[in-house]
């Protein structure tokens, strides 16, 4: 496995996903960092200076914002916490671009790439049922439109659980690039919950 924590924390982190990890049942990862931000600054930060020291450390997110710096560009697409980030510049070799340690990635620009460090940023596409202990999509928040574009003509329709299946994906693939380690953002309130009783406190770096 690429990942230095190996096959444990892949299968650890799929059934995350599936909302089928209970509290306090996170795995002997070793040295491997597994961490949970609640402020996307302190893990911008912690980026920076792991792209500084070992190189390769990069924000990540889901689909969960419009790509306004596409045609503008001066227009910012993610603003959470004080903290204003843009889309990849490039979809072509992002990771090695020099604007890519300022920006975030997105699946397309990471898959198939390793990284030493990922930042993640779970998007409000994802969200957490306290009551019912399930994960759940919020549709109008998953911005890739032909992602989840039904086609009547060809017979195609995306139900809320082939998205699901397909963001878990997303999130899945996103969670397995730092080879060293991962950080974590969340922004549903109630998901994060759930992801800190079963990988740890928050890290308020």
């Amino acid at each position: 496995m690429r990942v230095r924590a190996g096959a444990d924390y892949v299968a650890f982190v799929r059934a995350l996903l599936r909302g089928e990890v209970t509290s306090g049942s996170r795995p002997d990862l070793g040295d491997y960092e597994l961490r949970l931000f609640d402020d996307l600054g302190a893990m911008q930060r912690e980026i920076l200076q792991r792209n500084a020291a070992d190189g390769l450390a990069r924000l990540v997110a889901g689909y969960a914002w419009e790509w306004k710096s596409n045609t503008n560009k001066d227009a910012f697409d993610i603003e959470l916490d004080g903290v204003r980030l843009r889309w990849n510049s490039t979809t072509k070799d992002w990771i090695n671009s020099r604007a890519s340690i300022d920006e975030v990635g997105s699946i397309h620009t990471v898959q198939g790439y390793d990284l030493n460090y990922a930042g993640v940023i779970i998007g409000p596409d994802l969200r957490f049922d306290a009551d019912t202990g399930r994960l759940f999509i919020d549709r109008e928040s998953y911005r890739d439109k032909k992602g989840k574009e039904n086609n009547k003509q060809l017979g195609i329709v995306y139900s809320d659980e082939d998205l699901l299946a397909f963001i878990r994906n997303i999130y899945g693939v996103l969670l397995t690039r730092g080879m060293r380690g991962t950080f974590v953002y969340v922004c549903d309130p109630a998901l994060r919950a759930y992801v800190a009783s079963v990988i740890g406190p928050v890290d308020r770096v």
